[in-house]
């Protein structure tokens, strides 16, 4: 099985240099992941973006959305970060044909507190199980992008319709 992994940035991604300086969205820290990891898969990632997603605009979300279309492996991850990462799933959800995983981190994957690994490894269990669609992996669970909600005062995504 091969798994396309798009890398687009977030609080995955970000790197600080030391406690006075502020943070920078770096390379896909994916990669680092899963090669630190026996993993039984093949997989490709590609860096679209290195933004946080509070500053994605209309335009980073069709760059995506044109990526993801275009990608002849039906198995796809997104790491993206957590604040819009709904935002992008909605516009990912026409695609047909291809099961398409959103995930992230509530922190950068070089801390050692974060959920990074469990999260891409809830990821690559999904992509590699579920029919196709869209959907969010965050938390050790499996959300649908039309009916979650990020609850930052918890620190996790949850059930929620509008």
């Amino acid at each position: 099985m091969k798994i396309k992994i798009f890398s687009v940035g977030g609080t995955i991604d970000k790197v600080y240099f030391d406690r006075l300086s502020a943070y920078q969205v770096g390379f896909p820290n994916v990669r680092e992941i899963l090669d630190g990891l026996p993993i039984a898969f093949e997989y490709e990632i590609e860096s679209l973006l290195r933004k946080d997603s509070l500053d994605m605009d209309d335009a980073d979300r069709a760059l995506v959305r044109a990526h993801v279309a275009a990608e002849p492996c039906p198995k796809i991850i997104v790491t993206h970060g957590t604040d819009t990462m709904i935002e992008t799933a909605k516009r990912l959800s026409d695609i047909p044909g291809k099961c398409i995983v959103l995930t992230g981190a509530m922190e950068p994957a070089h801390f050692k507190s974060s959920d990074a690994v469990f999260n891409v490894g809830v990821a690559v269990g999904v992509v590699s199980a579920l029919r196709d669609g869209v959907y969010i992996a965050m938390n050790g669970r499996i959300f649908d992008p039309f009916k979650c909600r990020k609850n930052r005062e918890r620190g996790i995504f949850e059930d929620w319709e509008e």
